[in-house]
């Protein structure tokens, strides 16, 4: 349920408020705006009785929230959530133009494609140093020497970097080094991770399973709200259905779709939807015409030499001829795309 207070409460009523809800042994969640103050209460709700709390001087209103995903919803947050990840905005209608290669292979191979990518307008640096591979012989990534040369990447172009965390025990050393987590699609509900991640003041950006309906995916950013870090980025990366001329089907009906649900920032990543390079220029056209805040994109400088995914990452020179269509089409949308420090497109 939310609690709304009336507008310009004094913070002796909204502290008087939380007191009462605590004492209550509910967990309050604290959302304030330039005028209004809300309060999402999580727990048992059969405890709380309403009319009490509707007689607290300053209450304006007492809201049961029927949806599953409370701290998700757009009950508990009225205005689109905006974050900021070292500079770069997302959300909002601040566009995310996260690319990089799908595996950190080396560090000048990393320096190659970040310059390129940076140069044609991405303002997020992506690169896997630990990957889930359907088969145990595959390349598994570089691990903590992988997230050394992400970091001194990043640091060099002035570019965030995000990378996976596929395990609970690699959360404190993931965060040592990225700007971001990525929780990858086979672990969306992977719910010890989730309260981990939940814990750090880092953002999140958590793809969809690849069986996930919209509320799955809400539920599980939900467990990372209600530890506390509230920064979730959510991203549309195609699920399984019988279709097979593509990797994966890209369900962009979940950006409107999530828009009106939660105030959360949703994104789409075409280069797992697809697979296919010739589909991702036209799949990222799509999805920023459908309102999302931004797109994640593959682009390896040698696509048929790389250690994972290649067939479906962009070269960079493509990569440059999407992203100035993007930034066209973001500007008839009313979106902003923030650049990286130094560099004019």
């Amino acid at each position: 349920m939310i609690i709304v207070l009336k507008p310009h409460s004094s913070p002796d009523v909204v502290a008087h408020v939380l007191e009462r809800i605590e004492a209550l042994g509910l967990t309050p969640h604290l959302s304030q705006g330039v005028a209004r103050t809300i309060i999402g209460v999580i727990g048992d709700e059969d405890k709380l009785q309403v009319e009490p709390l509707q007689a607290i001087p300053g209450v304006e209103q007492v809201v049961p929230i029927l949806k599953p995903f409370k701290l998700a919803s757009r009950e508990f947050h009225p205005e689109d959530s905006v974050f900021d990840v070292k500079g770069v905005r997302i959300g909002g209608g601040h566009l995310a133009m996260i690319a990089g290669p799908c595996a950190i292979e080396g560090e000048d191979l990393l320096y190659e494609t970040a310059v390129k990518v940076r140069d044609a307008g991405a303002n997020i640096l992506r690169g896997g140093a630990f990957k889930p591979r359907t088969s145990p012989y595959s390349f598994q990534g570089l691990g903590e020497e992988g997230l050394r040369i992400l970091r001194r990447v990043g640091d060099a172009l002035h570019m965030p970097v995000v990378t996976e965390v596929m395990d609970p025990r690699q959360v404190e050393l993931v965060a040592k080094y990225a700007d971001m987590f990525q929780i990858g699609a086979r672990n969306m509900q992977n719910f010890d991770l989730l309260k981990e991640v939940g814990k750090v003041r880092l953002p999140v950006l958590i793809k969809r399973g690849m069986s996930a309906t919209v509320k799955d995916l809400l539920m599980s950013a939900e467990y990372i709200l209600a530890q506390g870090n509230r920064e979730v980025i959510l991203c549309e990366r195609g699920i399984r259905t019988f279709e097979d001329s593509t990797r994966n089907t890209l369900d962009l009906s979940i950006v409107p779709n999530v828009k009106g649900l939660s105030h959360l920032p949703i994104i789409v990543d075409p280069s797992h939807a697809t697979g296919r390079p010739e589909l991702i220029p036209a799949m990222a056209r799509a999805a920023v015409a459908a309102g999302a805040d931004g797109v994640h994109v593959e682009v390896h400088t040698c696509p048929e030499k790389a250690l994972s995914d290649g067939p479906q990452a962009l070269l960079p020179e493509q990569y440059a001829r999407l992203t100035a269509e993007l930034r066209r089409l973001a500007e008839l949308m009313g979106a902003t795309i923030d650049v990286c420090e130094g560099v004019s497109v």
